[in-house]
Order: C-alpha cells, then sequence, then structure tokens
C-alpha cells in the first residue's frame, strides 16, 4: 500500500488545553466522516502541551489536504495556540 502520512505538531497554551483538545477531536470525527481518514492525537511524553495530530495511509492528497484546512478553520484549531506558535505539517510517503 502507498499513500502519505501527515504529522502535524505543535504547542497548546495550558488554559485552552481542555477546550482545544475538544475541538481537535471532534474535527478529526467530521474529517473522518469526510475523508475515511482517521486520525489520531499524540501528546509528548514529559511535555503535555506538544501535541502531535496523526493522519496515515492518504491515498488522495488532493482531496485530504482542502478537507483538512477547511476544518482546521471551522473548528478553530489555531485558537488556543501561543501568539508565536503556528501548526507545523510534515508529510512523508508511506
Amino acid at each position: 500500500m502507498s499513500g502519505f502520512a501527515y504529522y502535524i505538531y505543535y504547542r497548546v497554551d495550558a488554559g485552552s488545553a481542555a477546550e482545544l483538545e475538544s475541538r481537535v477531536r471532534a474535527m478529526q470525527d467530521e474529517l473522518r466522516r469526510r475523508t475515511g481518514i482517521a486520525g489520531r492525537l499524540l501528546k509528548k511524553r514529559g511535555e503535555p502541551l506538544l501535541w502531535m495530530e496523526i493522519y496515515e495511509v492518504v491515498e488522495e492528497p488532493i482531496a485530504f489536504e482542502p478537507a483538512l484546512s477547511d476544518l482546521v478553520n471551522r473548528y478553530r484549531l489555531n485558537e488556543g495556540l501561543p501568539a508565536t506558535i503556528q501548526r507545523q505539517t510534515e508529510c512523508f510517503l508511506v
């Protein structure tokens, strides 16, 4: 099987973490319904405010990327991040 894996990492504000986690998980549920790609949310051991979303075996990135971008905006996932932090996306062949 071939495709792409997306790894998106960022730091969150401590005061926003619980509410932001709820929005991320809701976004991932809708993304799965829309694209069939189930995401995971991880938190770094020893640094629980460093998060990573993982989306694996994306076979149609041309459809997946705009869907993800739309939902990130709709669920306001950039709110709750420190002012100087942005979501960083890395994409790998699998």
